[in-house]
C-alpha cells in the first residue's frame, strides 16, 4: 500500500533528498524559504512509502486564497519551476499520482492541488482525474562542446553575440548587493515597452537574491557597456544537473548593442564549465534562436470540488487583464507627466 506521511521541516533529511538525482533547485530547502517568505505559504514535504519501504518524496507547499486551501507545487505566480517528487529510479510517478490527490485533499484538507514535475511526460497520462495544461521550454544539452552549442543558434543570434563582443560590451559576474535594483529598474522598462507592468515586486527579486546566492547556486550576471554602464541582467538558478533562466532584463535604449544574447551565451558556459548538463529556458518563442530542444512539460490541475478549477482558471484570465490594464494606465501617466509645466 502506497502512504504519504507529511514531515516536520525539522524532520525532513535534507542533505538525502539534495542527493536524489531527479532533484531541482527548486525543491531546495533554500528555495522553499524563498517561496515561503514571498507568497506567504506553507511548505509541505512528505515521505511516500509502499509497505515501509521508501520510494521517495514530495515537494510543495500550501497557500490560503480567498478561503481556498490550495497546495501548489509549483503554482503560476511563484516564479518557481518544477517540482513534484524525487523518487528511487524504476518508481512510476503516474502511479503516486491519484494518491497524492488523496493526501492532498483527505490529508491536508486543500481544496485545489497544482503539479508540474519535469519528469512527467503528457504521453504517459491517460485515464487520469487533472486537468493537463501545457508549460512550454526550450531545453539546451550542455555536455556538447561550446563550438557545438554555439553552432546550435540561430545565424542571427550568433551575430548578435559577436556583436556585442566587438561593440565593447562586457558581461561580469555580479555581487549581490544593488544587483536587485539594476534589474528590476531595467525590467519595468521592458515591461513598458508592452504598456505593461512587472508581475512581481522588487521585493522578491531581494528575497531571491538573499535566500539563494549564498549558497552558491545562484548566477548574477551584469552587462556593462563600453562605458561601464550596466545595460543589462540575468538571474540563473542551478541545481544537481539543471539551470535555469529565470529572469533577464535590458534598457531599451542600449538593446543594439545586443547586451542579452552574451549574457545568456555566458550564463551556459559558466555552468557548463560547473558540471551543469542542462539548460532550461522556461517559455517564450523568442528563445528558439538559442538552439534549445522544444519541449512542453504538463501542469496538472485537480480540484475537490467540480466548480473551483473553472473559477480558478477564470481568476487567472482577470490578473492577466489587470496586468494589461495596469501597463496601460502607467503608460498613459508617463505621458501626462512628461506634459506638465515647469511653474514652478
Amino acid at each position: 500500500m502506497i502512504t504519504f506521511e507529511r514531515l516536520e521541516l525539522s524532520q525532513v533529511p535534507w542533505q538525502e533528498l539534495d542527493d536524489y538525482s531527479d532533484r531541482t533547485v527548486f525543491q531546495t530547502r533554500t528555495w522553499l524559504d524563498f517561496v515561503t517568505a514571498t507568497q506567504g505559504a506553507e511548505p509541505v514535504v512528505a515521505v511516500i512509502r509502499d509497505n515501509g519501504k521508501t520510494w521517495g518524496y514530495f515537494t510543495g507547499l500550501m497557500v490560503k486564497k480567498f478561503g481556498i486551501k490550495i497546495l501548489g507545487s509549483p503554482m503560476k505566480g511563484w516564479t518557481t519551476s518544477y517540482m513534484g517528487f524525487n523518487l528511487l529510479p524504476g518508481v512510476s510517478r503516474v502511479a503516486l499520482l491519484e494518491g497524492l490527490s488523496t493526501f492532498a485533499f483527505k490529508n491536508l484538507g486543500c481544496h485545489h492541488l497544482e503539479i508540474v514535475d519535469r519528469r512527467i511526460a503528457e504521453k504517459d497520462i491517460t485515464n487520469l482525474s487533472f486537468e493537463i495544461q501545457g508549460y512550454p521550454t526550450y531545453e539546451i544539452d550542455l555536455t556538447r562542446s561550446e563550438d557545438e552549442i554555439y553552432g546550435d543558434m540561430s545565424n542571427s543570434c550568433r551575430w548578435r553575440i559577436r556583436k556585442g563582443a566587438k561593440s565593447g560590451v562586457v558581461v561580469e559576474e555580479a555581487a549581490a548587493p544593488g544587483f536587485a535594483d539594476d534589474y528590476y529598474a531595467q525590467l519595468q522598462d521592458v515591461f513598458a515597452k508592452q504598456s505593461l507592468v512587472p508581475t512581481y515586486g522588487i521585493e522578491r527579486v531581494r528575497s531571491l537574491i538573499n535566500k539563494l546566492h549564498p549558497t552558491g547556486n545562484l548566477l548574477l550576471l551584469r552587462a556593462l557597456s563600453p562605458e561601464a554602464e550596466c545595460i543589462a541582467t540575468g538571474i540563473f538558478p542551478a541545481f544537481n544537473d539543471t539551470a535555469f533562466f529565470w529572469g533577464g532584463a535590458s534598457w531599451r535604449q542600449h538593446q543594439f548593442l545586443s547586451p542579452n544574447e552574451a549574457i545568456i551565451w555566458q550564463a551556459m558556459r559558466y555552468w557548463k564549465a560547473r558540471g551543469i548538463e542542462k539548460f532550461d529556458m522556461a517559455g517564450g518563442e523568442y528563445k528558439k534562436k538559442y538552439g534549445g530542444r522544444a519541449l512542453v512539460v504538463p501542469r496538472l490541475l485537480k480540484s475537490r470540488y467540480g466548480f473551483l478549477l473553472p473559477l480558478r482558471n477564470a481568476a487567472q484570465s482577470l490578473w492577466k487583464r489587470r496586468q494589461q490594464l495596469l501597463g496601460v494606465f502607467k503608460a498613459k501617466a508617463n505621458v501626462a507627466r512628461r506634459w506638465i509645466p515647469y511653474d514652478e
